[in-house]
């Protein structure tokens, strides 16, 4: 059978949409002959597919507009999904309703399960909000930024293109790639399993979270939700988006309520998605003057009041869209016809020949069969033509007297939601506790693996040692916001400093200071501190001379500098506190008279090791097995410190 052309010429994923609508799904099927650029098996999986979703989609209440498919055969620059591959697309808004876009994900699943060969995409204006929902659970390299034309569902698992196989791939090269290594490209465990919870209940879920209740309504309404329960998700719809100037239909029912209050209105039930309801049962409105509603003590008012609600959405989003010429053909047979030719299908054939006719009778086959399951979004997208349609047709209110209406269904759900509520958000905050958890746990088996071996396994083998290589190791590194790490190569820019000047400053003051100490005039007469020091013309002084001063006053500065330290420490048992080589730590009860004499003439140098050791188990052992810097700067390195025991004791 030859393909027609496609039924949607005109598609919300062109190109000049560059802002994805935030409460639209979108989703496209590759099977894998469009690989090779094929596309004459398109038509016929576009039937297959449909067929295979009818049963699961017949009596579902879509919140704005109902799943669909359309083929994309020929290339087009302007497909957002691919401009050269064939493939099937489609666009769904879901609105507030949330389970809308997860039905469409397990009608999709069931679609990779039931045709193996088929690879598909859904994204919405998040981007990839399957690994949304498996955040925790991803490698580290995925991210926002890497994802793009990785993910896909295939035969009932979700696939993501590895990273080092395709660095960054384009579509055609992610789709070959896992047509031909699906095994490397299933995602983990954690990853199916995240995604699967989500819609492991559909489509039982579904059928449950469709709401009939019981409602009075003008007979021209119930009419044509009688014959296309569909158009009730508009009514909700125009109701409650309405505004100043769509209120002004409602205000007169020029079209639904003819005989103004004279009109009877009619028991039926209505059936609607539990979002649908909640938005009418929600919203306070005032019945219009020309609306005949009974009283408030009336046993029919609630009935009656919510059926009001539907009957005046039905008229605002009716006139709004006549007023507007906002819906066009749509996909009737006629619109359809016009695409084949305007594509050139026929190929400039005689109307009325044998290879015309054989065309024109595919193009009815494949028109009728596809038609089958888009009447829903045929009579959402040309509602106001449909309507009319529908009250053309002779009815009466004595039509619907005869019928018995069921009871509505319990709404409890609508104001006993807190416990379902708090339970998912429970369930949440375990998933992140289990997912800290395990990256705690993985960060420090790394720590210990790069930085040396931990004592914290065994309290007994702990060596004292192991804290200043520890520490050694820690310190060479250079922090970043991705952790420590040395940089391979480092392109450090050469400081911009007058040497010559900076060490003119620092002499200066030093000399000051050493004019000052002494208060001798003769010091200042020789050149101690004086800023006519620098005046080289006043002084007749040259450049070799100049080079001297300069060092003599580096010499003078760290020989001064050193004399104030020194001077500072005198009085104080800082020296005490420091153990030097080949020395052991010295106990607290000693004395400290000879700590300012001893500390000029000792030159033993620092053990720097030691020190730090003996001070970090100093504060570890203060803190008395409590939380503090000690053990909290230990254990970022992977250590850990058995327990004072002589503290214990105590």
């Amino acid at each position: 059978m030859a393909a027609p052309p496609d039924l949607d010429p005109s598609s919300i994923f062109s190109e000049k949409h560059s802002r994805l609508p935030d409460d639209t799904v979108f989703y496209a099927i590759f099977p894998d002959f469009s690989l090779t650029s094929t596309a004459a098996s398109l038509h016929s999986l576009h039937l297959q597919i449909l067929q295979t979703l009818t049963p699961l989609t017949s009596d579902y209440i879509w919140q704005h507009q109902p799943f669909s498919l359309s083929p994309s055969a020929s290339p087009k620059p302007s497909c957002l999904c691919s401009n050269h591959l064939p493939h099937l697309h489609g666009h769904l808004r879901v609105g507030d309703n949330l389970d809308d876009e997860w039905f469409t994900v397990f009608l999709l699943f069931h679609i990779s399960t039931a045709f193996p060969d088929l690879s598909i995409r859904v994204w919405d204006s998040d981007g990839e909000f399957l690994l949304i929902e498996a955040a925790f659970h991803l490698p580290r390299w995925l991210n926002p930024q890497t994802s793009s034309n990785r993910v896909f569902i295939r035969r009932g698992k979700v696939h993501i293109v590895p990273g080092h196989r395709l660095r960054n791939p384009n579509l055609a090269e992610a789709l070959s790639f896992v047509v031909s290594f699906g095994e490397e490209a299933v995602a983990a465990e954690a990853v199916q399993a995240a995604v699967k919870k989500r819609i492991e209940e559909y489509p039982g879920k579904a059928r449950r979270n469709m709401h009939r209740v019981r409602v009075r309504v003008p007979a021209a309404v119930a009419q044509v939700l009688s014959q296309e329960p569909c158009l009730v998700a508009l009514a909700v719809e125009g109701f409650y988006d309405r505004d100043i100037d769509t209120m002004k239909y409602a205000a007169k029912m020029e079209r639904f309520l003819r005989r103004g209050r004279d009109e009877e209105l009619v028991c039926i039930s209505v059936k609607m998605s539990r979002a649908m309801y909640a938005q009418l049962v929600q919203q306070t409105f005032q019945a219009p003057k020309c609306y005949p509603m009974p009283n408030r003590s009336d046993s029919a008012y609630v009935e009656a009041e919510l059926g009001m609600k539907i009957a005046c959405g039905l008229e605002m989003m009716y006139q709004h869209r006549r007023k507007e010429g906002s819906e066009g053909k749509g996909s009737t047979w006629e619109a359809f016809k016009e695409s084949l030719e305007r594509s050139g299908y026929f190929g400039g054939l005689l109307p009325g020949s044998k290879e015309y006719q054989r065309l024109m009778q595919n193009a009815e086959e494949y028109y009728w069969s596809s038609a089958s399951f888009s009447r829903a979004s045929e009579m959402m997208s040309a509602p106001v033509r449909h309507i009319d349609e529908i009250l053309a047709l002779p009815y009466s209110v004595d039509d619907f007297k005869r019928v018995d209406v069921p009871p509505s269904d319990d709404d409890s759900w609508l104001y006993n939601g807190e416990d379902e509520l708090n339970s998912e958000l429970l369930e949440r905050q375990k998933e992140m506790e289990l997912y800290d958890l395990k990256h705690k746990k993985k960060q420090k088996s790394k720590e210990q693996d790069n930085v040396g071996p931990s004592s914290s396994s065994n309290s007994d083998a702990f060596n004292p040692g192991d804290i200043a290589k520890t520490m050694q190791a820690f310190v060479e590194k250079v922090s970043s916001y991705k952790g420590a790490k040395v940089p391979e190569n480092r392109n450090l820019k050469d400081v911009d400093l007058d040497a010559d000047r900076f060490f003119k400053d620092v002499e200066s003051m030093m000399k000051s200071h050493g004019g000052e100490e002494a208060s001798s005039d003769d010091d200042i007469e020789e050149g101690s501190s004086s800023d006519l020091d620098f005046d080289d013309s006043e002084d007749g002084i040259d450049g070799a001379e100049l080079s001297e001063d300069i060092e003599d006053g580096e010499d003078t500065f760290m020989h001064s500098y050193s004399d104030a330290l020194n001077e500072e420490l005198k009085s104080t048992t800082l020296e005490k506190s420091f153990v030097r080589a080949n020395e052991q730590a010295p106990k607290k009860d000693e004395g400290t008279s000879n700590a300012a004499e001893d500390m000029e003439e000792d030159f033993t140098p620092v053990d720097v090791d030691v020190n730090l050791v003996k001070s970090l188990l100093d504060s570890f052992s203060s803190q008395q097995g409590l939380p503090g810097p000690a053990s909290n700067l230990l254990g970022l390195m992977g250590l850990q410190l058995p327990q004072d025991d002589k503290k214990e004791g105590k």
